[in-house]
């Protein structure tokens, strides 16, 4: 695969995701910048990269705070030059019962996942349209489409980030800057690891990432995949509403029911 980038700066990149696209474009030969909390974890993709053929910049800061965001993307652009393409992959998860809402966790996930975006966004974007060049990533969720019982936060936040993407596009037509929103399903990561429940057509991170790395070099507008599960959700939401919450709810209780049996079988 020939990607059409050479500095690219990825959010989230200690792990899952972030860190396997890290790798893959060290192959490639382009020049990382690598942003996450978690400085140590930063390091050990960074020497991966390197190994791979490619060259890393670890840049630890917190994607929700602005002003961190922009003195790393200015980091960046010292160490490499001017930023080709940014990913926002950076992106937090959280199931809420109805029974124990924590309003701060909601505000960390819009934080991370949307303001995370948009921080990494609008630091590289006048760079770019003073070239005439550019690429804005962000990787969303097929979960964007659709709400589900406990994921109503995480899923907000990422139809969040697919809806400002849309603006943000048509917004920058004619610019010399795309913009592509990533779409996956689930993806065996640190992430998808800890849930507890049924994940259909789950998919291994390095071929899944591979995929998301040919929609970004063909500037794919929106990318959903996997495709068989991305259908299931078209007839989601073409389903009549009441059908729709009819067979949700019983698949919650049959969750709820097996939950309920595992924690009478650890006792």
């Amino acid at each position: 695969m020939k990607f059409p980038h050479e500095v690219v700066v990825i959010t989230g990149a200690s792990s899952g995701i972030g860190a396997e696209m890290a790798v893959q474009l060290g192959r490639l030969g382009c020049k990382l910048a690598l942003l996450a909390r978690r400085e140590d974890k930063l390091n050990e993709v960074a020497a991966k990269v390197e190994a791979a053929g490619g060259k890393a910049l670890v840049l630890p800061c917190d994607v929700s705070d602005a002003a961190a965001v922009a003195q790393a993307m200015g980091k960046a652009v010292q160490a490499f030059g001017p930023i080709d393409c940014v990913i926002a992959n950076a992106g937090v998860g959280q199931q809420l019962d109805k029974h124990d809402y924590a309003p701060e966790t909601v505000e960390r996930i819009f934080r991370i996942n949307m303001l995370g975006m948009t921080n990494a966004f609008y630091a590289a974007l006048p760079g770019m349209l003073e070239r005439s060049r550019g690429h804005l990533v962000a990787v969303a969720s097929l979960a964007s489409y659709q709400g589900m019982p406990r994921d109503g936060g995480y899923a907000a936040s990422k139809a969040a980030m697919r809806t400002h993407c849309e603006g943000l596009r048509i917004e920058l037509r004619g610019s010399g800057v795309d913009v592509t929103c990533i779409c996956p399903g689930f993806i065996r990561t640190p992430i998808t690891d800890k849930n507890n429940f049924d994940m259909p057509f789950l998919l291994e991170v390095k071929p899944a990432t591979r995929r998301m790395l040919r929609a970004i070099a063909k500037r794919r507008r929106v990318f959903n995949f996997p495709r068989r599960l991305w259908w299931l959700i078209k007839i989601g939401q073409r389903t009549p509403r009441w059908l729709y919450d009819w067979i949700i709810a019983g698949q919650e209780s049959r969750v709820n029911a097996g939950r309920t049996q595992k924690r009478s079988t650890d006792i």
